[in-house]
Parts: structure tokens; C-alpha cells; sequence
């Protein structure tokens, strides 16, 4: 009696497990991602995260750019006064009287006028008429500078005042306050125009000249001493 066989003829395309065989007998690596699509959403958030990152500091860039080019520009600040420069002033000479000096003062009134500035505050120096070795003047109105001539008396009841050192008699003559100086070998006078307020400020730079050329002298008023 002849027994027949009960296997099953394996195909040829098939692999024992029942996976299809390629024809070519190669086989394509599987996606990793296929069976995990949570990853790949994980991977697709995190790409568009960092385009946003990216995106976001180029968009503000632009859009202050663009504000800056259409705002219109700022006013410009206006000067400050002590950025002002000299007022404006006539060039003619100013009048003045030049009596003659003795050799000492006329000495010493040459030191002092050749250092005096070429500005006080905002007044430039201007020439003027005679004795240009012992007179100055600057400004419009002109403030004036005279060295030499007769040391006023002050009586002891007048105010002195002490400015940079030097010691000034003041005069209210018109529309001018007269500062003399009654603490140097040679008077030095500075006659300064009432528009000019606070007169001693504007003697400061002058006393620091006759500080450095003119020598003290003279009887000092008690209020100078110290």
C-alpha cells in the first residue's frame, strides 16, 4: 500500500516565516519611523519650533527698521548758553584818555595789559583810541580797563569788595558801575556798563591778570585784610 506525503509544497516566492520575498532577493531596510508615527510628529513639532525661533528675531529687526525709516527725525537740541559764542559787537575803537605815566607804572600797566584775555565772558576785546599799552576795552557796550592814575581815598564807611584776591572799590557813576583797586602799587580801574549785571563777576578774570602783574601796595582798607 503506498502512503502519500501530507506536507505542503513551500512556494518559491515565500520565505518560511510567510514574509513575500522581493524578486531580486534583496531586501529594503524597514523605516524605523513606521511604526512610530508619534515620532515623527515629534520631529516635524520641533523642525517648526525652530523656524519660529529663527523667524521671530528677523521679523522684529525688520519691523524696527522699517519704524525708524518712516518716524520722523528728532528736533535738534537747541544750544545751551554757555555753548554761545561772542555777542555780536562794533570793531571801532573805543575812545579813552591816555595821560602820561611815570617809568614804574608805565611798566607795570604794559605787564598788565599784554596778559589781560582776548575775551572776558562773552565781550571780545576791542581796540581802542589811545593807550593801547595801558588801556583795553571789550564789548558793545564797551567795558573798560584803565591802568594807571591816582589811588582813590575810600571813606570808612564805603564797601570793598574781595574778588579773586584783589581788593575793589566800587562807584555807581551814571549807567556804569566803576570797580578801582586799592590794594595794588598801581590802580587799575574797570568801568562796567549797567547792562552788564553783577559787575563783579566780570571783574573775576581781571583780578586774576593783576594778581600775576601788578604788585600790592598801598594802605589796604580794613575790609580787604585777610
Amino acid at each position: 500500500m503506498t502512503t502519500s506525503s501530507s506536507s505542503a509544497a513551500v512556494d518559491d516566492d515565500e520565505t518560511p516565516g510567510g514574509t513575500p520575498e522581493p524578486a531580486d532577493g534583496i531586501r529594503e531596510p524597514e523605516d524605523p519611523g513606521a511604526d512610530a508615527p508619534g515620532g515623527r510628529d515629534r520631529t516635524i513639532r520641533g523642525a517648526a519650533l525652530l523656524a519660529t525661533l529663527i523667524a521671530l528675531p528677523v521679523t522684529l529687526l525688520v519691523a524696527v527698521l522699517a519704524f525708524a525709516k518712516l518716524s520722523p527725525d528728532a528736533p535738534a537740541a537747541a544750544p545751551s548758553p554757555s555753548a554761545t559764542t561772542s555777542r555780536a559787537q562794533s570793531s571801532t575803537p573805543v575812545e579813552m584818555a591816555a595821560p602820561a605815566l611815570a617809568a614804574r607804572p608805565a611798566t607795570v600797566c604794559r605787564a598788565l595789559v599784554s596778559q589781560l584775555p582776548q575775551t572776558i565772558r562773552d565781550l571780545a576785546q576791542r581796540p581802542v583810541t589811545a593807550g593801547p599799552e595801558q588801556n583795553a576795552a571789550y564789548g558793545d557796550p564797551a567795558l573798560t580797563v584803565t591802568c594807571g592814575g591816582t589811588e582813590p581815598t575810600v571813606p570808612a564807611t564805603d564797601e570793598v569788595w574781595r574778588v579773586n584776591s584783589v581788593c575793589w572799590h566800587p562807584v555807581e557813576q551814571g549807567d556804569a558801575t566803576v570797580l578801582t583797586t586799592v590794594d595794588r602799587e598801581t590802580p587799575v580801574t574797570v568801568t562796567i556798563p549797567n547792562s552788564y549785571q553783577q559787575p563783579l563777576q566780570w571783574a573775576a578774570p581781571i583780578s586774576s591778570t593783576i594778581v600775576a602783574t601788578v604788585p600790592s601796595g598801598g594802605a589796604v582798607p580794613a575790609g580787604c585784610r585777610g
